[in-house]
């Protein structure tokens, strides 16, 4: 019987996924993986090829999940992109799941943290300043939800908490996050039960890992949102500078907004801030106070559609309450007081007491007929309460900084400002690992040590995403060179999301078994690929 033929032409889609493979390789995550996860006996495909085909997989944006990873791969060129003799069946669930495995049983944390300080090693990156925040993730299935917390338990609690996406009857983990400011690169990534708060899940970073990031990457520096502004927080965070939005709901907060927002008031248009210093939680500090047109615009439809719909809640209470009948006017005047306590937006202007006769008999009395008994009714009317929508629309319009660093020549307004909204950043990088096209918008795997295993590979793929588009930014600055966006106008930044999309249809076409032509490649490809260097170009280059 001969043996079956070749085929004289076959061609296998490469896309965007050299220029992944290009930064992992530059990082060298595979090697990095494989000294901290050591290959089995008998193991054909090492754990850090595994993980770069989940990367792969996870930055395809097909919307392929993780457990149909060798679908993704079936038209891919497996061997080119992650090794030699490597086929896309070897990429199945069970070595998928094996390698999970072995991530949680090194300790996720720790195993993510060392890939991450290696790499912004790697790329050179400025970790003076981290930013810190959290998102929810749902996870479809039951898990351990129903089970008590274990204190002691290396696993995390799989249930309902605050959700980010309105969905609290779901069971959720977090994903806590601290990202670098320079590219938006994770420095650390830790999945914490579904009811965790970032009040206490920051603080618990912090005692944690912050010592550690300080002579690992030279972090020097911490910015959050509001939730890291606690008494407890504060106490803790010595040696080290820290920014922070102070919560609009806070006393102190409350009265400094009201004795200095009418000093915005003259120049309504104009972005103006105020600086002071106070001491909060036993720590002294600085403030800014910032009034921003921009967010007045956005706190006139916030609040006029707030108080809309609670005027309106009061309105028809206060026309319940006139309907109601009374036996006597001391009644009467204890209901009102009573009513006038409820009021949040609105005050009762003005009211009356109305006596009424009431008859037993059926029909019109006769005149000269006394009534049988009395009752007391209350008209009037209810109008807005202008200082309440004042000081809302002013504390909505105005939002306060806070840092230790009180030395104003050290950190000048601007600065601070700049920094804290670089908080953007990690923001982003929750937008993109919630993308609909990315590698899981809920979770579901059969274990929660998997799942947890699972989210740090997820920030792995952001990791990498992140530090190609700061290398691409960075590549074309230094060489004075452009990519076109999408309006195919010439730019420096481009984001790595629509570089993505500039290389998709990209093939490769083998001749016999031998010689390799790459297909649908043009001038702008190819300029890019150059200024990257060898590891991106050997994905995309003709042989023979």
């Amino acid at each position: 019987m001969a043996a079956p033929q070749q085929e004289a032409y076959y061609s296998r889609v490469i896309h965007h996924l050299g220029l992944v493979s290009g930064m992992i390789d530059e990082l060298g995550l595979v090697e990095r993986i494989d000294a901290l996860l050591p290959k089995k006996e008998q193991q054909i495909v090492s754990y850090g090829q595994a993980v770069k085909a989940m990367i792969l997989n996870g930055l395809g944006f097909t919307q392929r999940v993780l457990y149909l990873t060798p679908h993704f791969f079936r038209d891919k060129p497996v061997e080119h992109l992650i090794g030699e003799g490597i086929t896309a069946a070897q990429l199945n669930d069970d070595l998928l799941g094996r390698t999970l495995d072995a991530i949680h049983a090194y300790g996720c944390n720790s195993f993510y943290s060392q890939l991450a300080v290696h790499s912004v090693q790697k790329l050179g990156l400025s970790c003076r300043t981290g930013h810190l925040d959290s998102t929810s993730f749902h996870a479809d299935g039951i898990y351990n939800s129903q089970l008590p917390p274990e204190e002691d338990s290396q696993l995390i609690h799989i249930t309902p908490g605050y959700s980010r996406d309105h969905r609290p009857d779901l069971n959720q983990v977090v994903l806590q996050l601290l990202v670098e400011r320079q590219a938006g690169t994770p420095l650390l990534m830790e999945a914490l039960s579904g009811n965790n708060t970032d009040k206490t899940g920051f603080k618990q970073t912090l005692e944690q890992h912050m010592a550690q990031l300080r002579q690992d990457v030279g972090l020097r520096a911490i910015v959050a949102d509001s939730a890291l502004y606690t008494a407890e927080s504060l106490a803790q965070m010595n040696g080290y500078t820290w920014i922070t939005r102070v919560p609009e709901t806070l006393t102190l907060a409350k009265e400094t907004i009201a004795l200095t927002a009418p000093l915005f008031a003259a120049q309504p248009d104009e972005q103006q801030h105020i600086e002071l210093c106070t001491t909060y939680a036993d720590t002294r500090q600085r403030w800014l106070l910032i009034y921003s047109p921009a967010a007045r615009q956005r706190a006139l439809k916030t609040v006029n559609s707030a108080f809309a719909k609670q005027s309106q809640q009061e309105l028809k209470a206060f026309e319940a309450l006139c309907r109601q009948e009374f036996a006597c006017q001391a009644d009467a005047e204890t209901a009102v007081q009573r009513f006038k306590k409820q009021l949040k937006l609105t005050t009762l202007a003005d009211y009356q007491l109305i006596h009424e006769a009431r008859y037993r008999r059926r029909g019109r009395p006769k005149p000269d007929q006394a009534a049988d008994y009395t009752i007391v009714r209350i008209e009037g009317a209810i109008a807005s309460n202008i200082s309440v929508y004042q000081e809302r629309l002013q504390r909505k319009s105005c939002f306060i900084l806070a840092t230790n660093e009180t030395d104003a020549s050290r950190l000048p307004a601007e600065e601070l400002l700049s920094t804290y909204k670089d908080q953007q950043k990690v923001e982003r990088g929750f937008r993109f690992l919630k993308d609909p096209q990315f590698l899981a918008s809920t979770l579901f795997l059969k274990s929660v040590s998997r799942i947890m295993s699972l989210a740090a590979i997820m920030t792995l793929c952001l990791l990498v995403y992140a530090a190609l588009e700061h290398r691409i930014r960075t590549a074309l600055v230094k060489a004075d060179e452009t990519f076109p966006n999408q309006s195919g106008r010439p730019v420096a930044n481009p984001t790595a999301r629509w570089v993505f999309q500039y290389f998709m249809g990209i093939h490769i076409l083998t001749i016999r078994g031998a010689q390799t032509v790459l297909l649908n490649m043009n001038e702008p490809h190819r300029k890019l690929l150059k200024l990257l260097g060898d590891c991106y170009v050997k994905y995309y280059s003709d042989s023979g």
